[in-house]
C-alpha cells in the first residue's frame, strides 16, 4: 500500500520565515500549499524551489482576514489533496507607532491579519482535522507577544492573542488528536528587519545572550519538529526561538 503524502498549508509562505518553513516542510516530504495575499512572484518562486524536493506544491491567493475567502481556500485544498495535515499560521504585518499616533486603521489591519487571520484558517481547517482525528496546528507568535515592545502595541497585542488562541485551542482539540503549539521568534534576519538602522540592529543584538540575530531556518527547524510525529506529546506550548533574549 502506497504511503499517504501529507499536506501542509503555510500562510504568508512566499518569503522570509514563511518561505523557510515551506521549503523545510517540502524537504521533509510534505506537499506544500503556499498562501499569499498580493504579488504572486515570491510565492511562485518558492513553489519552484519546493518542487525540487520531489513533492507537489502550489501557491494560492487569499486575504486571510476575509472569513469567506479563507473558507474557499481551505475547501479548495481539501478538494485537491483530500486532507490538510499541518497548518502554519505565519502571515503577519506590522504598522508600528506610538499609541498616541497609531491610527484605528493601523490597529485594525494588524489585528485582522495577524490574529483574526489565524482564527479564520483554524476555524475552517479544524473541522477536517477533527474528522480524521489528527492534525498539527502551528502558530507563529513573537517574543514581542510575550514581553511587549514600545511602539508596537498593535503587533504585540496580536501576537499575545496568538498565544492565548494557541493555549485555548490546544485544550479544545487535544481529545481529537490535534496538537496546537506556537513558535515565538526573536530578532530574525528578514525583510522586516533589514530596513532597521545599524544602530537599532546593534542594540537588539546586545540584548541577545548568543550575540547574533537568528535566521529564518532557525524557525523552520522548530516548525519541522512540531509538524513531525516526534512532537506528538507536545501541545499548548510556546517555544521561544530567540537566542536567549526572553528567559
Amino acid at each position: 500500500m502506497e504511503k499517504e503524502v501529507k499536506t501542509a498549508l503555510v500562510t504568508g509562505g512566499g518569503r522570509g520565515i514563511g518561505k523557510a518553513i515551506a521549503l523545510k516542510l517540502a524537504e521533509d516530504g510534505y506537499n506544500v500549499v503556499i498562501n499569499y495575499s498580493k504579488s504572486s512572484k515570491d510565492a511562485d518562486d518558492t513553489v519552484l524551489e519546493a518542487k525540487k524536493f520531489g513533492v507537489d506544491a502550489y501557491a494560492i491567493k487569499c486575504d486571510i482576514s476575509d472569513y469567506r475567502e479563507v473558507e474557499k481556500m481551505i475547501d479548495s485544498i481539501i478538494e485537491k489533496y483530500g486532507h490538510i495535515d499541518v497548518v502554519v499560521n505565519n502571515a503577519g504585518i506590522t504598522r508600528d507607532n506610538l499609541i498616541l499616533r497609531m491610527s484605528e486603521e493601523d490597529w485594525d489591519n494588524v489585528l485582522n491579519i495577524n490574529l483574526k487571520g489565524a482564527f479564520n484558517v483554524i476555524k475552517f481547517v479544524s473541522k477536517y482535522m477533527i474528522k480524521r482525528r489528527k492534525g498539527k496546528i502551528i502558530n507563529i507568535s513573537s517574543v514581542v507577544g510575550v514581553v511587549g515592545n514600545a511602539g508596537q502595541a498593535n503587533y504585540a497585542a496580536s501576537k499575545a492573542g496568538i498565544i492565548g488562541l494557541t493555549k485555548s485551542l490546544a485544550k479544545e482539540l487535544a481529545s481529537r488528536g490535534i496538537t496546537v503549539n506556537a513558535v515565538a521568534p526573536g530578532f530574525i534576519e528578514t525583510n522586516m528587519t533589514e530596513i532597521l538602522s545599524d544602530s537599532v540592529k546593534s542594540a537588539m543584538i546586545n540584548l541577545i545572550p548568543l550575540k547574533r540575530a537568528g535566521k529564518p531556518q532557525d524557525i523552520a527547524n522548530v516548525v519541522s519538529f512540531l509538524a513531525s510525529n516526534a512532537s506528538d506529546y507536545i501541545t499548548g506550548q510556546v517555544i521561544n526561538v530567540d537566542g536567549g533574549m526572553v528567559m
